[in-house]
């Protein structure tokens, strides 16, 4: 393509070149877009690539839940042996104090509760008697 007034090549000089050294320069900086360009069609065609970092970006994202997810059993399981160790230490405690009160109510009441048990007692003798006397009868 020449230009029949000048007999210059239009497709050597672009539109807003000025000379050959800017020339050159735009086609560098042309060059360099394309490469740009050709990386970025490279990358998105390599599916094997795109996967294998998608893999691993699960995998580290999986590793995290993980320690996390262990990290809170931890402290859940932790929280739940201080538990039953609060409370053994104070079963004793639990235990004992029923007791505690029936004595005091035995040693409040010993003379009538003493009657009682003597009573209770003549009752269960009288009782095996009649029954042995009917037995041999």
């Amino acid at each position: 393509m020449t230009d029949s007034r000048h007999g210059t090549d239009k497709a050597a000089t672009a539109p807003g070149a000025k000379g050959p050294d800017e020339l050159r320069e735009q086609i560098e900086r042309t060059r360099n877009r394309l490469g740009d360009t050709v990386e970025e069609l490279a990358a998105k065609a390599d599916v094997k690539g795109r996967a294998k970092a998608r893999a691993a970006d699960l995998r580290d994202r999986a590793g995290a839940m993980t320690v996390q997810l262990r990290s809170g059993a931890a402290h859940v399981g932790h929280r739940a042996q201080d538990r039953a160790a609060l409370k053994a230490r104070n079963a004793p405690d639990a235990l004992g104090q029923p007791l505690d009160g029936a004595v005091r109510t035995v040693r409040r009441n010993a003379r009538p509760l003493l009657f009682a048990g003597a009573a209770g007692a003549a009752v269960l003798a009288a009782g095996l008697l009649l029954n042995r006397r009917r037995a041999h009868c």
